[in-house]
């Protein structure tokens, strides 16, 4: 096993006991909640409360890396020191908010730390770092592959001193939440440079802004992921001042790949609590049900299947320790091919594992009884988000046939 700080260890301790007292007691309450709530996308009284517990736990923002560490409280936690306890708040998929610690808002944050100016970080990152507040990126555009993130269409123009944005976007992360207060949009500024990777630019776009438009939430494999759900937005002559830019014109592209990289990982991080939870559910619903005279347990086809979703999440977590030590010495960029393994890997695994802890339940795997099914969307969509997996394999591969055939 890799060696975790004391200060991992430490987190680890606390984040366990505060998920038995406070995280799984309270999955029905939250459904509950969320079945009630004015709208889908409302603000739950229960992520106030244990979000207070978690600040005065001191379980907060531990995401923030050691580079970073001035944004935090702690000293930071490195990637690999970081994997555990992201991989415990994978085991119930809406936890993560309640540490501070959910997607898109991480990676935003980081965004804010890494190229934001002073007047942006505290308009905007002090909430978010707060918990106040919550973000979307948006990049994703219907009309095109966005896969090739130089597709994008949305314009970006100056005017004055304005920016003026028109365009489309879809499968936009957190913008229907109801305390969603900030877009980070990518669009192209400057489609007529020479350099496909200078003609897009980033900019701060408050979801107030007129002509910024909501038109409809989306779903994936039927699941809304409410409350902070994703959506298709447009921008009908959208002006912010020039000030939103963030880091510059035409440094869109360098901030999206500054972005992605830890994003990813924490992804699959996630995935492999997700992952271990459903084998964990399984395991008991084995030994608890009987069929032609016998527990499903005892079934070598049971036995099999089990054995064999231990195995992969064995495998992919110790790759997903093995990419975050990767990360941690060289940094995102040099560590690009594991992080693409993982990518690709982790959540086709996390899949497969949850499909066949989903069978064991029967009927009511597929259910909301269990946190299987959704954990199984979550999966699935983890596969397109941050690019889809032929994009890092193509590229992957390229790497890796560059490496031991040489030039």
């Amino acid at each position: 096993m890799y060696p975790f700080s004391e200060t991992s260890l430490r987190y680890q301790a606390l984040l366990n006991a505060f998920m038995d007292e406070h995280i799984y007691p309270n999955e029905r309450e939250y459904a509950r909640q969320l079945h009630a709530a004015p709208t889908r996308h409302s603000y739950l009284p229960l992520m106030d409360e244990l979000k207070q517990k978690a600040k005065a736990a001191g379980l907060w923002n531990l995401f923030i890396p050691p580079s970073l560490k001035a944004f935090a409280e702690h000293d930071g936690l490195s990637n690999l020191d970081y994997a555990p306890l992201a991989e415990t708040m994978g085991r119930v998929l809406w936890s993560p908010e309640v540490f501070n610690c959910n997607a898109p808002d991480t990676g935003n944050m980081e965004v804010f730390m890494k190229y934001g100016t002073e007047k942006q970080q505290a308009q905007w990152l002090t909430p978010l770092l707060n918990g106040d507040i919550r973000s979307s990126y948006a990049m994703t555009e219907p009309q095109v592959a966005s896969s090739d993130a130089t597709n994008i269409e949305l314009a970006i123009r100056r005017e004055g001193d304005e920016w003026v944005l028109n365009g489309r976007k879809w499968f936009i992360t957190g913008a229907l939440y109801e305390r969603c207060g900030i877009f980070i949009v990518m669009g192209k500024s400057d489609p007529d440079n020479p350099s496909r990777h200078k003609q897009q630019t980033q900019v701060l776009v408050p979801k107030d802004t007129p002509g910024l438009e909501i038109v409809r939430p989306l779903t994936t494999l039927g699941y809304d992921d409410a409350p902070i759900g994703h959506a298709e937005i447009v921008f009908n002559d959208v002006r912010v001042p020039l000030e939103n830019v963030l880091l510059g014109e035409g440094r869109g592209f360098e901030i999206a790949q500054g972005r992605l990289g830890p994003g990813r990982i924490h992804h699959c991080m996630r995935l492999i609590g997700a992952a271990q939870r459903s084998l964990e559910l399984a395991c008991r619903r084995v030994e608890n049900r009987s069929t032609f005279g016998r527990t499903l347990s005892q079934h070598q086809s049971v036995r099999e299947d089990i054995a064999r979703c231990f195995s992969e999440i064995e495998m992919m977590r110790l790759l997903v320790y093995k990419t975050c030590r990767r990360m941690d010495e060289v940094g995102a960029k040099e560590a690009m091919d594991l992080i693409a393994a993982s990518k690709t890997s982790v959540p086709l695994m996390a899949q497969t594992v949850i499909d066949r802890c989903m069978q064991m339940h029967g009927a009511g795997g597929l259910t909301e009884d269990y946190p299987m099914a959704e954990a199984f969307n979550y999966a699935r969509w983890c596969r397109q988000a941050d690019g889809p997996d032929q994009v890092h394999q193509m590229a992957l591969g390229k790497m890796v046939i560059k490496r031991y055939a040489g030039d």
